[in-house]
């Protein structure tokens, strides 16, 4: 069973490209649900950011207040390095134990040949390893610019701050052993897609 990373950079087309894959039947683990998961109510990791951060950042239901988070590490690195300290071991670890699930699963019951792990930060904090093969979602930066000011209440400056802590464009592809060209249609991305799953599960 093929273990798949997928990722890309902001509006190139990432979470597009998941849903494809999940209209054939194919598992996905999502990083980013993990993460939200890990600073729920009673969670080790929001205990840490708390004594971390301060109480400030907790909201007075207990909750992760998100938002003020989000605006502290965002223009702060040594802020950003401390969250993503907590964070990321946790994450990696999830990650890992959700793919040995899903192999044990398919050796009980098989399904499909392989299962996407949809990862953002794939080629920031060094996925590589995880996985098989890596697909990247790719496009031009000023098609990233512009799909996500349509998208995301933010203006432009904020997408190109976001852009600039993201790798780069040549980094992802670099490390990539598949690659979906997102510059054009999304007929395009779906034929692409469609080739991809035929391949993985031959």
């Amino acid at each position: 069973m093929l273990k798949i990373g997928l990722t890309g950079g902001i509006g190139c087309g990432k979470s597009t490209a998941i849903s494809l894959f999940k209209q054939f039947g194919v598992s996905i683990i999502d990083a980013d649900r993990i993460a939200k998961q890990l600073v729920q109510l009673g969670q080790p990791a929001l205990q840490d950011i708390e004594k971390c951060f301060g109480s400030d950042f907790i909201q007075a239901d207990g909750q992760l207040d998100r938002a003020l988070l989000k605006e502290e590490v965002f223009s702060n690195k040594a802020q950003l390095d401390k969250l993503e300290a907590i964070l990321h071991p946790r994450i990696r670890r999830a990650i890992s134990m959700k793919m040995d699930e899903l192999l044990l699963n398919n050796k009980k019951l098989p399904k499909s040949n392989y299962f996407i792990v949809d990862v953002p930060l794939l080629v920031e904090k060094g996925y590589q390893d995880l996985f098989d093969e890596i697909i990247v979602v790719d496009c031009t930066e000023s098609q990233q610019l512009q799909r996500t000011l349509k998208r995301d209440l933010l203006n432009e400056a904020a997408v190109q701050a976001i852009i600039s802590k993201q790798a780069t464009r040549k980094e992802r592809l670099e490390i990539a052993t598949e690659t979906l060209d997102n510059t054009s249609s999304i007929a395009v991305l779906v034929q692409q897609v469609e080739a991809l799953h035929t391949k993985f599960t031959r």
